[in-house]
């Protein structure tokens, strides 16, 4: 018995030491933010080391391959413009199977490349020459949002409802194909503000709240984003 109890308790110490923390790439750029408080709430995660790429290097280092020296790609960009090749290579990373997390404004990004609509899950439809005004999405700043979890799920485990003071996008669309993971009856919203979808091979997170240090101060927040980068990386 204590040479069972031996062994366990080294092999308790040998997966403690050689355990490794979550890589992420974190993508920012197009969209003013509070950076102190942003890379505090990272520098905040447990067993996560993040390096961060600002657009347009991120989409660059992503044609390179730098994107395989990572275990998530998280995305906190607003970006439109994007190569031929820079497509390819997120295209490529899904069929392998590459995780991604996209926060708030990232759902607004690349809004002349259709691929990139059916990748997150959803689209906020910006104005723009021949949208008809019965499709541009909205917004509305500095409300406070009353969030309801509607599964269980990884990514929502110990929450039934959360609230904070951020923005609400309305007239965004959503896949029909999405799981839900936040819901909101706030009348200037879209009902479903956060869910998981799938592209070929890959698990998407998409969670709207995230607008500015207010959010990202909030111990709830940051829960919610540990788990989902632990979700998404579930394994490694």
């Amino acid at each position: 018995m204590r040479l069972i109890l031996t062994f366990a308790v080294s092999l308790l110490v040998y997966f403690s030491l050689n355990a490794r923390p979550v890589k992420i790439m974190l993508v920012t750029g197009g969209h003013s933010f509070d950076t102190l408080q942003f890379f505090q709430l990272f520098d905040s995660l447990e067993d996560v080391d993040y390096t961060h790429f600002p657009q347009p290097e991120a989409n660059r280092a992503i044609a390179r391959g730098e994107a395989q020296h990572f275990d998530v790609l998280v995305f906190y960009d607003m970006w439109e413009d994007i190569s031929e090749a820079e497509k390819q290579a997120y295209l490529d990373l899904t069929k392998e199977g590459k995780p991604f997390l996209f926060l708030h404004h990232a759902l607004v990004s690349y809004q002349n490349w259709p691929r990139f609509e059916k990748l997150i899950g959803g689209k906020y439809v910006q104005k723009g020459k021949g949208v008809a005004v019965s499709e541009q999405s909205t917004y509305e700043h500095d409300v406070w949002v009353f969030i309801q979890v509607p599964h269980n799920h990884p990514v929502t485990k110990g929450f039934s409802s959360l609230h904070f003071f951020d923005e609400v996008y309305g007239n965004f669309r959503v896949s029909e194909n999405v799981i839900p993971l936040l819901t909101t009856t706030h009348p200037k919203s879209e009902k479903i503000i956060g869910w998981e979808n799938h592209f070929n091979a890959s698990k998407i997170i998409y969670l709207q709240p995230g607008h500015d240090y207010r959010t990202y101060e909030t111990e709830d927040y940051r829960r919610l984003l540990l788990q989902a980068v632990r979700y998404l990386t579930d394994g490694k």
